[in-house]
């Protein structure tokens, strides 16, 4: 099967998922309180099979994105609206005949199952270990490959071939850990630990605010020794000779101490052909290399180098929900955090992503862990999902009409006046928030489209 339609597939499902999720919240919640649940559907659209226990019909349907739970009275809200009735008919069992406070308690209900499902997706990776690739903790400077650029790092005296060994006080055992650091931290002045010729320094670095992404950046890359971890059969590098475990120790005369000097031989001007030297088993051997091209004109090398596995060795039950509740908790900190940064002068266009391309990433996320091994593919699912559930369940209780942050304000408002809104100010009040919803899904699936476009 096409790799793409793989990631499609995995994506939907993954997406379908939480919307599932979301939506049992709600179900459960009414059914506690005491509000008749007409219909509890897996997945939209068309029916496939259904049944029917008391008053809920419980329904397969065609398309798999979640599900949707119908409460009685639902269609009450457009009667009173459409009749100019001043209040909505308050049946026994309905949603609007239950106290604002049940209605408020339904309603969070579904951010509330999905902030759960967070902390079990954490959990369940805290229970089965994972494992990620990642680079020593030592840098080299962007500012040494691109004049331009701009380099936090330099300014405050770090150097190409520094060890990063502690950001703010947490140690930095590898290149991940100086990662995550950074990018929560943008424009931040942050005090960095690091060794040089075995001696211990210190300084303080206030990183930039990328606007692309959001994230904070130093300008710093990996230091990645020139080491071949794999080379695909039918590329450039197979052809020259080249095998896992080669050292590129020159390229053309020029030395290549780490994988950004190779890379740079490479951007700098059009290559024909390369004339490597190179180590196998502790003898020096030379090559021809012919880059081959791909579409856009980039060199197609067909090899990648030597990387870091680490691994997170499987915990016991009460670790790994401890872990994962303050998983949940670090995640929805960065994500209140990053709602802000959207009015610093971000690229939205780059960093907020719509329906489309959330559903590619997840696919993408799945792909390549289950590429690996099923345990590899698991955990990154769960850890992906953990991460969205989060964001759906801010997002969600944020007070927007329609969202559920939204209804919850309005049943708040009616608790303290003691007064139910008119029929028409929630139609109003709804519209509204109609609106802002789908002008925001059309302005992110545009900016889904140009991402694909530029991919």
């Amino acid at each position: 099967m096409n790799s793409l339609v793989v990631k499609i597939i995995m994506g939907l499902a993954g997406l379908g998922i939480m919307v599932f999720v979301h939506e049992l919240g709600h179900f459960v919640a009414a059914k506690l309180a005491g509000i008749d649940v007409e219909v509890f559907s897996l997945g939209w659209g068309k029916k496939l099979f259904s049944f029917r226990r008391k008053e809920t019909e419980y329904c397969l349907s065609l398309l798999p994105l979640g599900g949707y739970c119908k409460m009685k009275g639902d269609e009450a809200m457009q009667d009173a609206w459409e009749s100019g009735a001043k209040t909505v008919a308050a049946e026994q069992g309905s949603f609007f005949g239950a106290s604002p406070l049940r209605r408020i308690i339904v309603a969070a209900a579904g951010p509330g199952m999905n902030f759960l499902f967070a902390i079990a997706a954490f959990t369940l990776v805290g229970l089965i270990g994972f494992s990620f690739t990642t680079f020593a903790n030592r840098i080299v400077l962007e500012a040494d490959y691109a004049a331009d650029a701009e380099s936090p790092a330099r300014e405050a005296g770090l150097m190409t071939g520094d060890f990063i060994t502690a950001i703010e006080g947490e140690p930095v055992e590898i290149y991940r850990d100086l990662q995550e650091a950074v990018a929560i931290r943008p424009e931040q002045p942050l005090r960095v630990d690091y060794t040089r010729s075995g001696i211990t320094y210190t300084t303080t670095v206030t990183p930039l605010l990328n606007k692309e992404t959001g994230a904070g950046k130093i300008g710093v890359y990996a230091w990645v020794e020139p080491v071949i971890e794999s080379v695909r059969r039918d590329s450039a590098a197979f052809i020259a000779g080249l095998r896992e475990g080669d050292r590129i120790l020159s390229v053309d005369g020029k030395d290549i101490p780490h994988s950004q000097a190779f890379y740079d031989i490479l951007q700098r001007s059009p290559v024909v052909s390369l004339d490597l030297a190179c180590e196998r088993d502790g003898r020096i051997f030379k090559s021809r290399l012919v880059p081959h091209t791909r579409e856009d004109g980039t060199p197609d090398l067909g090899i990648t180098f030597k990387s870091l596995s680490h691994f997170s060795q499987k915990e016991g039950i009460g670790e790994a929900l401890a872990a994962g509740v303050a998983e949940t908790f670090d995640t929805l900190a960065l994500t209140v955090k990053s709602l802000g940064l959207l009015f610093r002068g971000i690229d939205l266009s780059q960093a907020v992503s719509g329906p489309l391309r959330i559903t590619y990433f997840v696919g993408e996320v799945a792909s390549r862990g289950f590429s690996k091994d099923f345990s590899t593919g698991l955990t990154s699912i769960l850890n992906f999902l953990g991460l969205l559930s989060v964001a759906l369940f801010f997002m969600n209780l944020l007070p927007i009409p329609v969202l559920d942050g939204g209804l919850i304000l309005l049943f708040c408002v009616e608790g303290i006046r003691r007064r139910a809104a008119s029929p028409r100010f929630i139609s109003r009040y709804q519209h509204v928030g109609l609106f802002v919803i789908v002008l925001l899904i059309i302005l992110s699936t545009m900016s889904d489209v140009f991402y694909f476009f530029r991919k």
